[in-house]
């Protein structure tokens, strides 16, 4: 673009120290700048203005309270010519949408201490399609000393101004998440936005699993403004859980009976450098990096549900969502096949279960979700739901899968998500169920996850709203048979559970209770994406752009010749 001329001799300057702007940084579109309320902008109180150059065009420069606004300086023409009007149409940038500012200079060789200043460039923040945000410049160019000084000095004080962006943060980075490409991630995309929006970083490498949950329950976190996990859904929920536990622990409670939790007291940034990434996916919109980045430069945090996960009244840990039978026979599989890369891992994973499928012989209670208005208050005030006297159900049977979940879980193999009418911070969670039915009619609803179809119509599977839910197997062996040669699911008499993608085994009745924006997460509104229909079309592109966590083509082949095989 024109106003980006001579790019590789111009770089953005402060205090006399070299920053450039990262690779991703493009021209700010000006058809997403044009403001249509002319009205609005006159009643802001100014707080600077000046001439500046902007592509090319030098421009009348208005800074309000909340926003830059430019009109292009042209000769007077005659009244109610159109085409001046079209040119001379004002734009605008909204001032919570810039993350840094930079003092513009050219460098030459000849010169030592400082170069020749242009400007001042302006780091900012735009929305894409898809929930995606990108980073952004804007050049104000202007060559006095003075002008550029003043107008720095305005913007620094206002990107001072916004409370919510953190300055400091410490970095969990997992090396050994999906394809072990955390690390470059970090270093390449993350960390240049970080130390372009100014903000500091301590980075402490995962070595092994547990080690976020040792760290962080000694680690000194007073001086940062936040926590930020570089992996999967594993070592996100890791962090989450540890975050959690140190909180009860701060406020004195015991930490393996905890009845009403106390919420986390940092917020937790999630950048996703794992195979699934339904935590960050299911947050943002996408599972994309620089939209993730950005959402924890410029402090958009938003409360979310969390449960607990608790047997014989002793906590296992903190989670936002849990599979039974199939999802947790899978991971089972999986992890004894950490040898294999991973997209081979889980579709190895997924057809050995689904040739050893067996349904689980249960009994399920639930308590139904309540939204009316005194049962809301009742959850301000932090009651226990189970100490109220709502109405408990209870089903029981031969279930081949059971899912329990406070999030959407989108992911790649369902970007509709595993439980596409749940919200982030509803206060009530999703329990699906799917009984004992035939192999093919079992593949037929997992398929569906990656349709457009509905994947819970079938007569097979039921879905309820919960705030609770107890799971209790009524055999006590873990499904182990010992006729068999082999059993890979499980330990005997434990039965495996996937938790954020976690495998927790457990031997009896697992209690879930949800807990209501319990923890901060980094990530901006969910309310467009969750309340708005995907249309086909979009579903069809993404299915189309996307690869699937296990075969289709396998399920294909399993669901037409009814393969028996071991």
């Amino acid at each position: 673009m024109p106003w980006r001329r001579r790019r590789n001799r111009v770089s953005a300057l402060e205090g006399g120290r070299e920053e450039e702007a990262p690779p991703e940084a493009a021209a700010v579109p000006s058809a997403l700048l044009t403001s249509p309320q002319q009205t609005e902008a006159a009643a802001e109180r100014i707080l600077l203005r000046g001439i500046f150059e902007i592509r090319r065009d030098s421009c009348d420069v208005v800074l309000s309270e909340r926003a830059l606004r430019w009109r292009p300086i042209q000769p007077q023409r005659p009244a109610g010519d159109s085409k001046y009007d079209l040119l001379c149409k004002e734009e605008f940038i909204e001032l919570k949408d810039i993350f840094s500012v930079k003092l513009k200079r050219r460098w030459s060789v000849k010169q030592q201490r400082s170069g020749t200043l242009l400007g001042i460039t302006l780091f900012i923040c735009l929305k894409k399609e898809q929930n995606k945000l990108k980073n952004s410049t804007l050049d104000l160019i202007n060559l006095s000393e003075d002008h550029c000084d003043i107008w720095f000095r305005q913007f620094k004080k206002i990107l001072a101004g916004f409370p919510n962006r953190p300055k400091s943060l410490k970095i969990l980075l997992n090396p050994q998440s999906h394809k072990k490409e955390a690390t470059q991630i970090y270093y390449e995309k993350v960390e240049p936005l970080l130390k372009l929006a100014g903000i500091k970083t301590d980075v402490t490498i995962m070595e092994y699993e547990g080690h976020a949950l040792s760290l962080l329950k000694e680690c000194e976190l007073q001086g940062f403004d936040g926590v930020v996990c570089v992996g999967g859904d594993g070592s996100a929920s890791e962090v989450a859980h540890a975050l959690l536990l140190r909180a009860q622990k701060n406020a004195g409670m015991e930490t393996d009976r905890i009845l009403i939790p106390v919420r986390a007291q940092l917020p937790l940034g999630l950048i996703p450098a794992g195979s699934t990434n339904v935590l960050a996916h299911s947050l943002h919109g996408v599972p994309h990096v620089i939209t993730a980045t950005l959402h924890i430069i410029m402090g958009h945090v938003q409360l979310v549900d969390v449960c607990t996960f608790s047997t014989a009244g002793k906590l296992l840990r903190f989670g936002f969502s849990a599979m039974f039978g199939f999802g947790g026979r899978t991971l089972a599989l999986a992890e004894k096949y950490r040898w294999m890369a991973p997209n081979q891992r889980r579709d190895f994973a997924v057809v050995k279960a689904l040739t050893k499928l067996k349904a689980e012989d249960c009994e399920i209670s639930f308590l139904p979700f309540n939204s009316s208005d005194d049962v809301q208050e009742r959850r301000a005030q932090g009651s226990p739901k189970s100490d109220c006297n709502d109405q408990w159900q209870m089903i029981q049977g031969q279930f081949l899968n059971v899912s329990i979940m406070a999030i959407p879980c989108l992911c790649s193999v369902a970007p509709r998500g595993l439980a596409p009418n749940t919200r982030l911070n509803n206060g009530s969670m999703a329990l699906i169920i799917a009984r004992n039915t035939s192999r093919p009619e079992f593949i037929k609803h997992l398929k569906r996850y990656a349709s457009v179809k509905n994947q819970f119509n079938f007569p097979f599977v039921e879905t309820y709203t919960v705030e609770e839910v107890k799971v209790h197997p009524r055999n006590n062996t873990g499904g182990y048979n010992p006729e068999e040669e082999e059993d890979e699911t499980a330990s005997e008499n434990c039965f495996p559970w996937n938790v954020d993608g976690d495998l927790m085994e457990v031997a009896s009745e697992v209690h879930i209770r949800l807990h209501p924006r319990l923890i901060s997460l980094y990530g901006g509104s969910m309310e467009e994406i969750n309340d708005s229909k995907v249309t086909t079309t979009i579903l069809e592109k993404t299915l189309l752009n996307r690869g699937l966590h296990f075969s289709s083509m396998i399920l294909d082949v399993l669901l037409k010749e009814r393969l028996d095989f071991v």
